[in-house]
C-alpha cells in the first residue's frame, strides 16, 4: 500500500487539530498581520521613515503622527512598519541558516554514531554551554555590525538546537523495521537518510523552527539595541528602543511602540509553535 494516502490523512488530522487550537490560530493571525505589515510597509506607512523634521521633534501621538515622533522628528509608526521587515527577515533567515547547518549534522550524528556522533555532539555541547544570546553577541562582534552579520551570528548560535533535536530523532528512527528493510533491499545510507529518516524527523524540527524564530527576533532586537545589528538610520525595533532609552521621561511613547511590537511578534510565534507541537504530536495522530 502506498504511504501517500496515509501521509495525507495524517496531514488532514494535524490540520484540523491545529484549527481547533485557539491559541495556535491566534498566533498564526498575529504572524500574518506582521507579515502584511512588513510586505506592505511602503503603502501603509504614512510618512518617509528616514525623513527628519526638527519642527516635530519628540511630539506626542496626534492625528498626523499616530504614535508620535522620535528625537529627530521621524514618524514612529512609519519606522515601526519598516522595522518589521528587519525583525521578520532576521527571524526567518537566521532560523533557515540554523536548519541548513544543523539538520544535516544531526542526521549524520544520529544515523552513523560512533566517531562522527562523538565529534559533532561534543562540539554541539560546547556551543550549548554558552548562553544563546551571549554567543550571538560574541559572533556579531567578531563579524562586525550589520543586519546580515547579525543574522549569520544568530543562525550559528541557534544551530546546536537543531543538531540536538535532529540527532535524537535520527537515533530513534534508524532502529525502526522499515529502515532495516531499506538496508536489506540495498539502499545506500544517503538514500535512506533522504527518503526515510529526514521526512520522519521533520515534524519536531518544524516545531522547533517556529519557536526559534521568536528567539531570533529577540536576539536581533538585542543586537540592534547594542549597535551590532541593523544600523541607523535604517529602522529596527531594537535600535528604536536604544534611541528611546534616553528620553523615557520626556517622550515615553518612543519606547512603547517598538516594545509592544517585539512582545506581540514573539507571542505570536510562541503561540503558533505551541499549536504546531500539539497538532504534530505523534501520540495523538
Amino acid at each position: 500500500m502506498s504511504s501517500t494516502p496515509i501521509a495525507a490523512a495524517r496531514g488532514r488530522r494535524a490540520w484540523h487539530k491545529f484549527l481547533a487550537n485557539r491559541a495556535g490560530v491566534a498566533g498564526a493571525v498575529i504572524i500574518a498581520l506582521f507579515v502584511l505589515m512588513a510586505v506592505f510597509a511602503p503603502w501603509l506607512a504614512p510618512l518617509d521613515p528616514l525623513k527628519s523634521s526638527f519642527m516635530t521633534v519628540r511630539q506626542a501621538p496626534s492625528a498626523l503622527h499616530w504614535l508620535g515622533t522620535d528625537e529627530l522628528g521621524r514618524d514612529i509608526l512609519s519606522r515601526l512598519l519598516f522595522g518589521a521587515r528587519a525583525s521578520l527577515m532576521a527571524g526567518l533567515i537566521s532560523v533557515a541558516i540554523a536548519m541548513l547547518a544543523g539538520v544535516p549534522l544531526g542526521l549524520l550524528a544520529g544515523y552513523h554514531g560512533r566517531l562522527i556522533d562523538g565529534v559533532i555532539s561534543r562540539c554541539t555541547d560546547a556551543m550549548l554551554a554558552v548562553p544563546f544570546l551571549i554567543l550571538a553577541i560574541a559572533l556579531a562582534s567578531f563579524l562586525g555590525p550589520s543586519l546580515t552579520n547579525a543574522m549569520i551570528a544568530i543562525g550559528l548560535s541557534a544551530m546546536p538546537l537543531f543538531v540536538r533535536i535532529t540527532r535524537a530523532q535520527a537515533i530513534a528512527i534508524k532502529s525502526e523495521d522499515y529502515i532495516e528493510s531499506a538496508r536489506a533491499i540495498g539502499l545506500t545510507d544517503g538514500a535512506i537518510l533522504w527518503r526515510y529518516v529526514l521526512p520522519n524527523a521533520l515534524p519536531p524540527v518544524i516545531v522547533q523552527a517556529s519557536l526559534t524564530i521568536a528567539m531570533a527576533i529577540i536576539a536581533e532586537s538585542s543586537l540592534s539595541f547594542l549597535g551590532l545589528g541593523q544600523l541607523p538610520p535604517a529602522p529596527s525595533w531594537g535600535s528604536m528602543l536604544n534611541s528611546a532609552k534616553n528620553f523615557m521621561d520626556q517622550a515615553p511613547w518612543m519606547s512603547v511602540a517598538p516594545g509592544c511590537a517585539i512582545f506581540a511578534a514573539v507571542l505570536g510565534f510562541n503561540l503558533f509553535g505551541d499549536g504546531l507541537r500539539d497538532a504534530l504530536d505523534p501520540k495523538t495522530q
